[in-house]
């Protein structure tokens, strides 16, 4: 595949992406997307009031917030002005986003056409991440971008009002500008600073940048090695969370930098894990915890209540299978390469391997405390996931291929071209059938089961 045919297909890849968006931006009934009141509101005081809100007693009501979602009749009925827990959060995606509420005179689908957008990059850094990785094999960055485009849960998140998507982007930014300071050669001090300049726009978007983009950033500059390094790059990164930090500790007092002990303060009544394990067993809140995480990371929409059907999962969980064993085969086959063995884990790889891990140890963290079994909060690992989706799934169509050339040969006929083709067709089928799903999602399960 060259480069040129690649373009045409991120093309396509990305219209496709921005068609289905705007489909769900229009037609998923207002507020069916999960705290998305909540971040619309911290939007709204910014554009009425010209400052920050402050999250204050009475910003959460759990009992509100159990009657709002209980049925899509309640979610259009009741008031969204009780729901302002988000009011602690980092503020940059709602800065972003305020004057757009106002030119559009508060019109929820401009806002979620924005996160719409930003998601669109979104699949373009994915892109760029797999060329840096895979500058030979394109299938595989095109395959990783369709994977993060086309996820159902994924795609409802991005055409959804809430500062995942800039979070996202710019996990993935650091993640792109980290990996290309491995490549040969005395990293740039302009490269070192813009990628100071990404991390802090992080600090100032969301919590989860915090334990997933900085360390890569600073293991990724351990490689480098240079004491120069490390300050161009966390010398703008602090700056710009200093701004946060500060007003932070105006507001809430003590040493609550980001605001987490107000909120811990004041959201109370979540559903807590020690009581589900008293209910449940460990056993079975393990089971329910894995089945409910994996079903919302494909698709689980509204507040968690419209699930697609099991055989949906069924096909969806032997996709995960075989990329799973295949990535694994891919691992551990270590094919040789002129003559000495190459490297599985490679710098770049650890540090996809790092964001998997701490994102999913954010989750694991927050499930320690309280029950939020929910799937998209692995959403700042989609790209290596997506990679090794992608990887896997070509391990198995390569030894079908090699399988198919050896019969051939027998016949001395030369089927590469012809399997080739069949190799990019079958891994395209994949990502028409999630397309498709996602379309099937919104069409069948979305607007039917949440509209009032």
């Amino acid at each position: 595949m060259s480069r040129s045919t690649a373009a045409l297909l991120l093309l396509a890849i990305l219209l496709a992406y921005f068609a289905i968006g705007a489909a769900y931006a229009i037609s998923t009934p207002s507020w069916q997307a999960p705290d998305e009141p909540a971040h619309y509101n911290y939007i709204k005081f910014i554009a009425e009031h010209g400052a920050l809100p402050v999250l204050n007693a009475g910003d959460y009501d759990q009992a509100y917030n159990e009657a709002f979602t209980r049925t899509p009749q309640n979610t259009q009925s009741m008031s969204i002005e009780p729901l302002r827990y988000e009011n602690y959060s980092p503020p940059l995606y709602y800065l972003l986003a305020a004057p757009i509420y106002a030119l559009a005179d508060g019109w929820l689908v401009a806002l979620r056409l924005f996160s719409l957008a930003l998601g669109g990059a979104l699949v373009v850094v994915t892109y760029l991440i797999g060329l840096e990785l895979y500058p030979d094999r394109l299938i595989i960055p095109i395959g990783t971008a369709a994977f993060v485009a086309f996820v159902p849960q994924h795609l409802a998140m991005l055409a959804a009002v809430n500062s995942d998507a800039l979070a996202e982007l710019l996990i993935a930014l650091v993640v792109y500008q980290s990996l290309r300071l491995f490549r040969p050669g005395r990293p740039a001090s302009r490269a070192l600073w813009l990628l100071g300049l990404t991390l802090g726009l992080g600090l100032l978007t969301k919590a989860t940048v915090y334990y997933t983009a900085v360390p890569v950033a600073a293991v990724a500059l351990w490689r480098v090695r240079r004491p120069s390094a490390c300050a161009l790059v966390f010398a703008p990164a602090l700056a710009l969370g200093a701004l946060w930090w500060l007003r932070n500790l105006g507001v809430y007092g003590g040493f609550d930098v980001l605001g987490l002990a107000r909120h811990n303060a004041v959201v109370v009544g979540q559903p807590a894990t020690a009581d589900w394990l008293a209910r449940y067993g460990f056993g079975g809140l393990l089971v329910e915890a894995l089945t409910t995480t994996f079903h919302s990371f494909w698709g689980q929409f509204g507040w968690m209540a419209v699930p697609m059907p099991d055989s949906v999962y069924r096909v969806l969980g032997a996709l995960s299978v075989l990329a799973l064993i295949g990535w694994a085969w891919r691992v551990l086959e270590r094919p040789q390469a002129h003559g000495a063995r190459r490297r599985a884990f490679t710098p770049a790889a650890g540090l996809l391997a790092l964001l998997t891990l701490l994102t999913f140890g954010g989750l694991i963290y927050y499930n320690l405390t309280f029950v939020q079994h929910q799937g998209r909060y692995l959403f700042p690992a989609l790209i290596p996931i997506g990679l090794g989706f992608n990887l896997g799934i070509d391990q198995w169509l390569g030894k079908i291929k090699s399988l198919a050339l050896s019969f051939a040969a027998r016949s001395k006929r030369d089927l590469t071209p012809w399997l080739d083709e069949a190799q990019f067709i079958a891994l395209g089928l994949i990502y028409v059938y999630l397309a498709r799903l996602c379309v099937v999602a919104l069409q069948n399960y979305i607007v039917p089961r949440l509209s009032a």
